[in-house]
């Protein structure tokens, strides 16, 4: 049975739910809606509005295109990334789950959505916060914000009047940050005590958020999972992706204003153009490559991760991991990679290991040589894009000296589609929110719910406490060079100390 609760904001009042103990609001303006002169401009205070609005249904989704991965259809079925709501460019709302608005104010987890920087969305039925919610005393955020071309086109050094053009979708996560600075604590959140957390493109926000001096003070923990970012573009490659944008669309610098003027569809249709022309050969610096926040060098000064650890976090508490098997997603269905043989792998992986191609494969065969070919590709290109990068931005972080890292692995292998996905990526989001139930992609073995209870509740310890421990665990210290700490988490959870350390020695970075 539900209930409707009435609060207020600083722009207006807000009408949600309560639902089985949660108090439920969504799509709550957090920014006006950038439309007309507004596009690609940096997101401003929503207009406060009269009455009771009422937030009981998501906002719409970030413009963006339909299965840019190029899934195959079995696996569009299971992986439920986005939610079904319009897609507008009138896209800046926010959601907030608590489990009340008395008491003590309470440890607030706002989650930023996969889908690299071009699409995704809040409103996944995976990352609805409200069984968090139900597990402990906490709120959850999640939000939309501006995607692709809308969101990070780099045009200031082409045109006038584009200033801040190639960040524009990450201030708009700084704005619903200061949202929840000026607002959460009416919704029974603690604004001082907020950890940003999210996967895949979620964490490669994560990380730049972690060096935006804008957002410095909005946030105090960090949680990246399966998205490391260690360099993200600069001004020559923002610049070099909006000259492809515009020459797709027949302008030039002097006609770059219409782009305010041209439908959303147009700027989608030549932005997938441009997407056209990113090449698996550039896999390991697609953050530059494309649509990516990028570093003007005053709201995003450098980095995030390179060639250090970024200043305006550091004293930010960073929980980092990946999954076992990463690209099965992605790759596994692939002819080069389902048909492998030994012999073929060094030539298929040259585009992503160049002359090193033969080399790592020895290396990988002799350290894990159980694997079959097809595994061995998946554990090169896992590690390569995903879990040697996380490790970089731990160990930068540590030479800090200033606050703690914890580092894991999730190991659990979902049995679907016959097993051949293993542990891949995104794999670990419905774990994290305890919403296995609804998540047909982790099937339905009663022993994954106690692995999803852990995984849960260390978010909401680290959330709560900046350490992931808890007693449903065992003893997680922090992560140093020496030692490497790292929690497996799987069917049984465990502490390893410097797994797979051969193959983490084949991505040191050579000076």
């Amino acid at each position: 049975m539900t209930k409707e609760i009435v609060v207020d904001t600083n722009a207006g009042s807000v009408r949600g739910i309560r639902d089985r103990g949660v108090e439920i609001f969504k799509g709550i303006p957090y920014a006006e809606p950038p439309l007309g002169d507004l596009r690609f401009r940096p997101p401003r205070r929503p207009k406060p509005w009269t009455g009771v609005r009422d937030a009981i249904d998501y906002g719409n989704m970030a413009i963006q295109s339909a299965n840019v991965f190029a899934l195959p259809e079995d696996l569009l079925r299971l992986f439920t990334l986005a939610g079904k709501q319009k897609l507008d460019e009138d896209c800046l709302y926010l959601n907030v789950w608590t489990s009340g608005r008395e008491g003590s104010a309470r440890p607030v987890l706002f989650w930023c959505h996969g889908g690299a920087f071009i699409t995704g969305s809040g409103s996944s039925p995976w990352s609805d916060g409200a069984n968090l919610c139900r597990l402990d005393d906490v709120v959850v955020v999640s939000f939309n914000h501006r995607l692709g071309a809308l969101g990070y086109l780099h045009v200031e050094e082409i045109a006038g009047d584009f200033e801040h053009s190639g960040l524009a979708g990450m201030l708009d996560i700084v704005a619903a940050l200061e949202w929840v600075r000026d607002n959460i604590a009416r919704f029974g959140g603690d604004p001082h005590n907020v950890t940003v957390f999210g996967e895949s493109g979620g964490g490669a926000k994560v990380s730049v958020l972690m060096a935006m001096p804008p957002a410095k003070g909005l946030f105090h923990k960090a949680i990246v999972q399966s998205g490391p970012a260690v360099q993200m573009a600069n001004r020559e490659d923002g610049t070099r992706t909006a000259r492809q944008m515009l020459e797709h669309l027949g302008l030039d610098a002097a006609s770059a204003g219409e782009l305010r003027d041209l439908p959303a569809a147009k700027l989608l249709e030549a932005q997938v153009r441009v997407l056209a022309g990113v090449s698996r050969a550039a896999f390991a610096d697609r953050r530059r490559l494309g649509f990516n926040p990028v570093i003007d060098g005053t709201l995003f000064s450098g980095g995030p991760f390179a060639p250090h650890a970024p200043l305006p976090s550091i004293n930010v508490p960073l929980m980092i991991g990946s999954n076992k098997d990463e690209m099965t997603l992605f790759l596994g269905h692939l002819p080069w990679v389902a048909d492998a043989t030994f012999e073929s792998l060094p030539d298929s992986l040259t585009p992503y290991l160049g002359d090193r191609a033969a080399e790592i494969v020895a290396v990988y065969r002799n350290a894990q040589p159980k694997l079959r070919p097809d595994e061995i590709a998946i554990a090169i290109v896992s590690d390569q894009g995903i879990r040697a990068p996380s490790l970089v931005m731990a160990e930068r972080k540590l030479a800090q000296e200033a606050a703690p890292v914890f580092v894991y692995l999730f190991a659990w292998e979902t049995p679907v589609l016959g097993g051949r996905l293993r542990s891949c990526h995104t794999l670990e989001i419905p774990f994290v929110f305890s919403n296995l139930e609804s998540a047909e992609l982790t099937g339905d073995d009663p022993a994954r719910l106690p692995l999803g209870e852990a995984m849960s509740r260390s978010w909401i310890a680290f959330a709560r406490n900046g350490t992931p421990g808890h007693a449903g665990l065992p003893v997680w210290p922090a992560h140093t060079t020496g030692m490497r700490a790292t929690m497996i988490f799987d069917t049984v959870c465990h502490l390893d100390i410097d797994p797979q350390s051969t193959e983490r020695r084949v991505w040191e970075i050579r000076e």
